[in-house]
């Protein structure tokens, strides 16, 4: 991802090009493009190329709002792997809009993945299925060629056939008009050839978001982000923490979500359950919490189903009581676990007083994406 980006002041191509509807190729040199961690310039089965494994190439001097991108990728065998194109991505490093082929998962429904950047987060166990992951054969150790068709608030990526897209994004989810590009690989060695770009006239901005369902918990406030493991987080807070604590009236967005990388910078912790199931009970250093609330008007006592989804961790109190306590981070529940956040994950039933109800949940991140979201049954 974009990180500690340097501004360049070069005469290149780029920095005195007007864009039309021509596209122009990039050469894969240090003078187009900025190089970060595991990256070089080399030449691979005999053409020139950037070479990333755990880095990215920031295209130098140029920020795009709508356009198309075309490369030609090609990489090796690896266990896992993880490659894709950064666009609108801010200049600090903190937001983008990033999509990836898992290589690994070929021909799985979740083989491309969409998700935005959110202070420096990526949010893939939040935004999950149509609109955000598609399945797809991903070709191993031969080149094949990619499209990006940036449009708006809409992205395409056609992946071999250019005709038909792999994934559509219908609602790109950062906000942000215009950015960098760059290329970028998690893990996994690849390779990238014939870089082409082309600016494209644009589009209306215009969202299409569906509906939030009935029964969706709507306006909370958030707390600042703590370190999780200095506190007891099955612990009610205290009327007096709750007076003096800080907080940030948000709304969730469509379809309910409550997306705390928005408010939060993400917490990048090495968690070592990941390749050793038996540690997942370990605390993890790096951890953060953060505490949502909000409150529930009942017109009498009563017990109401309140379906939650969560990411990693939660705890559920209700008028200073803890009803429940959950646990969903990747690899947590089982080593193949993924942990994304859907309102069927858990349910807890609140024993509602009439009048007012104050609900606040302690939610805890270790990577993936930070979120939560709450529906009552009607």
């Amino acid at each position: 991802m974009l990180r500690n980006i340097i501004s360049c002041a070069f005469g290149i191509l780029l920095a005195s090009h007007a864009f039309s509807q021509t596209s122009v190729s990039i050469p894969a040199d240090t003078a187009h493009w900025d190089l970060q961690g595991k990256a070089k310039i080399t030449d691979y089965q005999g053409r020139p190329s950037i070479y990333l494994e755990g880095g990215v190439a920031v295209l130098k001097d140029m920020e795009i709002r709508d356009g198309v991108i075309d490369v030609d990728i090609n990489a090796p065998i690896a266990p896992r792997g993880f490659f894709g194109i950064e666009f609108r991505a801010t200049a600090d490093g903190l937001h983008s809009e990033y999509v990836y082929l898992r290589p690994h998962k070929s021909g799985l429904p979740d083989a491309i993945q969409y998700t935005p950047v959110l202070n420096t987060g990526l949010n893939w166990q939040i935004y999950s299925g149509p609109g955000f992951t598609a399945g797809i054969d991903i070709p191993k150790d031969t080149w094949f060629h990619l499209r990006l068709e940036i449009a708006g608030t809409q992205a395409k990526l056609f992946v071999k056939d250019m005709d038909k897209p792999a994934l559509v994004m219908n609602d790109l989810k950062t906000d942000i008009q215009k950015g960098l590009i760059s290329l970028s690989v998690l893990m996994g060695p690849t390779y990238f050839s014939n870089f082409q770009i082309q600016k494209t006239p644009d589009v209306a901005w215009k969202h299409t978001l569906s509906p939030i369902p009935r029964g969706i918990l709507t306006k909370w406030s958030l707390s600042p982000s703590y370190d999780a493991l200095l506190r007891n987080t099955e612990l009610p807070l205290t009327s007096a923490q709750i007076d003096t604590m800080p907080w940030q009236n948000v709304e969730a967005e469509s379809p309910g979500f409550v997306t705390i990388y928005r408010y939060r910078t993400a917490p990048h912790p090495r968690v070592t359950f990941a390749n050793d199931f038996s540690k997942r009970l370990d605390p993890q250093p790096g951890m953060r919490v953060i505490y949502a609330k909000t409150t529930i008007e009942s017109d009498r006592d009563q017990l109401k189903k309140l379906h939650i989804g969560y990411s990693d961790d939660v705890c559920v109190f209700l008028n200073g009581k803890i009803l429940f306590q959950g646990r969903g981070a990747q690899n947590f529940r089982d080593p193949g676990f993924l942990g994304i956040m859907d309102p069927e994950n858990d349910a807890v039933y609140l024993p509602l007083k009439k009048g007012r109800n104050e609900l606040i949940l302690a939610v805890s991140e270790l990577g993936g994406g930070w979120g939560f979201i709450c529906r009552l049954d009607e």
